[in-house]
């Protein structure tokens, strides 16, 4: 049995329908979400109520799951996990490949998920600004020391000189997505210190450029998120927002990474 493929958006985005994850299905199936993942950057189910077990098995169909946990924002907790774009842990040497996020407990109201693709914004950009970013690379790191945590203050902006001393991984700043030969742009806003050889002064002009350019509306979808929803997107070519506009309510997530490789760049056609 093969889902159903509707688009979400014009560039990115798709809604799978049709399956019931409970059930057990032959592999041409799990094939078919793997095409439409990839094609699309983020796939969405809805009504899909599994438990932990369930969660998992279908998690493993695409991959080695590198980390699982709970993301649960009680009502009296002010900031959100991933209110700001960004792509998940580029500040290590393999990236996972993808994130699936299940819902559990969401808000009456609020609480959706933004996710920027970053196929079509490469691809909108002009060919010599293209040209020059496919020989660059970057430096990922975390230097604000962000992790899993609702506390209630921001963290404080780190110095010029913290981005300049970052050490981290170096990933190429357009990278290719293997299965349907794609060339993305792979900066983001929360783990690109600098470009490879440049100061961080120097770099910023331009990451600050793709960072605004990367999340026009026509690269973006939005899904409102109902009890027993998925997300299943891949972290290779995509940006993902959370948006933090449920103060005073609960919303229960269990998120599952699968572990990636390093990024392999892309090269001039």
């Amino acid at each position: 049995m093969l889902p159903e493929v509707h688009k979400t958006g014009g560039l990115i985005g798709a809604e799978l329908r049709g399956l019931d994850l409970t059930a057990d299905y032959p592999d041409e199936t799990y094939e078919a979400i793997r095409q439409a993942w990839a094609e699309h950057g983020v796939v969405f189910l809805r009504d899909q109520h599994l438990n932990a077990e369930q969660r998992e098995a279908f998690a493993s169909r695409f991959g080695a799951i590198r980390v699982k946990q709970e993301l649960r924002k009680e009502p009296d907790q002010t900031r959100a996990i991933g209110e700001g774009w960004h792509t998940d842990m580029t500040c290590f040497d393999e990236p996972p490949v993808a994130t699936i996020l299940f819902a559990q407990d969401v808000p009456l109201y609020g609480g959706d998920t933004q996710w920027a693709g970053m196929g079509p914004a490469f691809e909108a950009l002009s060919p010599g600004l293209r040209a020059t970013l496919l020989g660059l690379n970057a430096i990922h790191s975390n230097v604000r020391k962000l992790g899993l945590s609702y506390e209630q203050t921001d963290p404080p902006e780190p110095s010029i000189a913290d981005y300049d001393a970052a050490a981290g991984p170096v990933h190429p700043v357009v990278r290719l997505i293997p299965e349907t030969g794609r060339a993305v742009l792979y900066v983001n806003p929360e783990f690109t210190m600098r470009f490879e050889g440049w100061t961080r002064r120097e770099s910023l002009p331009l990451l600050r450029y793709l960072y605004e350019f990367g999340v026009r509306p026509e690269f973006v979808t939005r899904f409102t998120w109902a009890p027993g929803s998925i997300a299943f997107w891949d972290n290779r070519q995509v940006w993902h927002f959370a948006v933090n506009d449920y103060q005073g309510q609960r919303r229960v997530m269990n998120r599952i990474l699968l572990a990636g490789t390093k990024p392999i760049p892309a090269v001039a056609p």
